[in-house]
């Protein structure tokens, strides 16, 4: 596994919902870069200096890693649990009974 790839991604939201699996320190970084000027915070600083630190080798991936998935849990980027959606069908629950 390359040095700058995470154990696990960090799954946000994206575009109109759409969810997007950032897997690396670099995918994180860019996703930073491009975050709007005026959308920028403290979170955001915090995290881009983490994923910067993280790409010259200064810190470890994983801990860029938990900056920035709590940078993405304030602006509520995280995308829900792909497992945890499920048609209701698929779980053996069959929903609410009409009667």
């Amino acid at each position: 596994m390359k040095p700058d790839m995470f154990r696990q991604p960090v799954s946000i939201l994206v575009g109109l919902g759409f969810p997007l699996d950032i897997r690396s320190v670099m995918d994180a970084y860019r996703h930073l870069v491009e975050w709007p000027a005026s959308l920028r915070d403290a979170a955001h600083s915090i995290a881009l200096k983490a994923c910067g630190a993280a790409l010259r080798g200064e810190i470890d991936a994983e801990t860029a890693r938990g900056l920035f998935a709590a940078f993405a849990e304030k602006h509520d980027l995280l995308a829900p649990d792909r497992n945890a959606i499920a048609s209701p069908g698929l779980r053996g629950d069959r929903g609410p009974r009409v009667r």
